[in-house]
C-alpha cells in the first residue's frame, strides 16, 4: 500500500484517541505549572519529576494503543510527549518521559528493542538541543519547531533503518502518515504547551512586581514614619551631649545611643530603595524574613 493510501485507509479513532490523551496531558500540564509556580521552594523542586512523570506516561498511552494505518500495520505516536516534554519543560523532565518510555519498550522486547530505546533517546537529546537554541533566540517560534520535527522525523527514520531490510520494508509504507502526524503533534503541542508555559511566567511576573509594589509601598511608609521620631532623637541626643563632660560615662551612652541611631537611619536608607524582594533564610520557628540590605538598590 503506498504512503499516500495510508492516509485514507487510517483508523482516525485510534488518530482522535492519540489527541485526545496529549489534550487531557495539557490540561492536566495547565494546572501544574501554577501549581508549581505559586508553591515554596521544596516544592518547586519537584517540578521536572512530576512532569516527566506526566508526559511519560502518555509516552507509554501512546505506544500501548498504538494507530491502525491500514494493512495490519500500525504505528505510535511516543516521540511526541518525549519531545515537548524536553522541549518545554527541560532535559530533566525529558529524560525522566524517554526513561519511562525506555523502560516501557524494553518490556516489550523484541528484535526492534534496541531501535526503538535508541530513537527514544536521540529524540530527547534532539529536543534538547533545540530548547538551548530556543533559550538563545529568546522564545519558541516556527523555524525552532520545524527543525524539531524535521529531526525527531529523522531520527525515527533512523531507528527504522538500523533494522536493515526489514527495517526499511516497514518504513517505506508509513513514512508519510508518521511525518504527518509528527508535524502536527509536535506543532500543536509546541504551541499550546508553550501558551501554558509562557502564560504562567507573565501571571508569575505580574505576581512578583504586584508584591514588589506592595513591599516597597510599605516599606516608604515605614521608613517616613520612623525617620520622623528618628530626627527628633538624635538631635535631643546631640542637645544633651552638649552639656556633660566628654569624659563620663554619660557621654558613652550617648556616643553609643547616637550610633545606633545612625545604624536606624542607614536601615530607613535602605527602606527608601527596596528595588527587589530577597529573603533572609528562616532560623527555626521564624519564618522568611526580608533582607533589606540585599533587597535595595546602592546609594547613588
Amino acid at each position: 500500500m503506498p504512503p499516500r493510501a495510508i492516509l485514507t485507509a487510517m483508523d482516525y479513532h485510534h488518530v482522535i484517541e492519540a489527541a485526545g490523551a496529549i489534550s487531557l496531558g495539557m490540561v492536566g500540564y495547565s494546572y501544574l505549572v501554577p501549581w508549581f509556580d505559586e508553591a515554596p521552594p521544596g516544592r518547586r523542586r519537584w517540578r521536572p519529576i512530576v512532569n516527566g512523570l506526566v508526559f511519560g506516561l502518555l509516552a507509554i498511552f501512546l505506544m500501548r494503543f498504538r494507530i491502525d494505518v491500514g494493512g495490519d500495520r500500525f504505528v505510535d505516536t511516543r516521540v511526541i510527549p518525549i519531545a515537548l516534554a524536553t522541549l518545554i519543560e527541560g532535559s530533566p523532565a525529558g529524560a525522566i518521559t524517554a526513561g519511562l518510555a525506555v523502560a516501557y519498550r524494553v518490556w516489550l522486547g523484541g528484535s526492534g528493542a534496541a531501535a526503538g530505546v535508541l530513537g527514544i533517546v536521540a529524540t530527547a537529546v534532539a529536543a534538547g538541543l533545540v530548547r538551548v537554541w530556543v533559550r538563545r533566540d529568546g522564545g519558541l517560534k516556527v523555524r525552532h519547531v520545524a527543525v524539531l520535527v524535521a529531526t525527531v522525523w529523522a531520527v525515527t527514520a533512523g531507528s527504522f533503518l538500523v533494522l536493515g531490510a526489514r527495517g526499511l520494508a516497514m518504513f517505506s509504507p508509513v513514512w508519510l502518515p508518521l511525518l504527518a502526524m509528527t508535524a502536527v503533534g509536535i506543532g500543536v503541542g509546541a504551541r499550546l504547551f508553550g501558551d501554558v508555559a509562557a502564560r504562567q511566567a507573565v501571571e508569575a511576573a505580574r505576581r512578583d512586581a504586584a508584591q514588589l509594589r506592595a513591599v516597597t509601598a510599605l516599606a516608604r511608609a515605614a521608613a517616613h514614619e520612623i525617620n520622623n521620631p528618628l530626627t527628633a532623637v538624635l538631635g535631643g541626643l546631640v542637645l544633651i551631649n552638649r552639656t556633660i563632660k566628654p569624659d563620663s560615662d554619660e557621654a558613652k551612652w550617648i556616643a553609643n545611643a547616637k550610633h545606633a541611631a545612625e545604624q536606624i537611619r542607614d536601615i530607613v536608607r535602605h527602606m527608601n530603595r527596596i528595588t527587589s524582594i530577597e529573603e533572609v533564610p528562616s532560623a527555626g520557628p521564624l519564618p522568611n524574613m526580608l533582607d533589606i540590605k540585599k533587597s535595595s538598590s546602592p546609594a547613588p
